[in-house]
């Protein structure tokens, strides 16, 4: 069996490459990205409750802000 970050380290790939489809088959990135929170956030509410996964999110803005999930420069609006 995997250990955590070899099975982290799957997952991500396995995304990215739906990610990447989803992308070539002309789905906007927002959208996308809108449609993957949602069902990252619906999925763990079903495993964990709504309370762990709202105290979760509540570390989030923090968390963003110090690079977390920068995988490159963002694009400033």
């Amino acid at each position: 069996m995997k250990g955590d970050a070899e099975q982290k380290a799957a997952a991500l790939d396995a995304i990215l490459d739906a990610w990447d489809k989803a992308l070539a088959e002309g789905v906007e990135p927002e959208m996308l990205a809108s449609a993957a929170i949602y069902a990252a956030l619906a999925d763990m509410v079903e495993m964990y409750g709504p309370e762990p996964v709202a105290e979760m999110c509540q570390e989030l803005p923090a968390r963003v802000r110090a690079g977390e999930f920068t995988l490159r420069e963002a694009k400033q609006p």
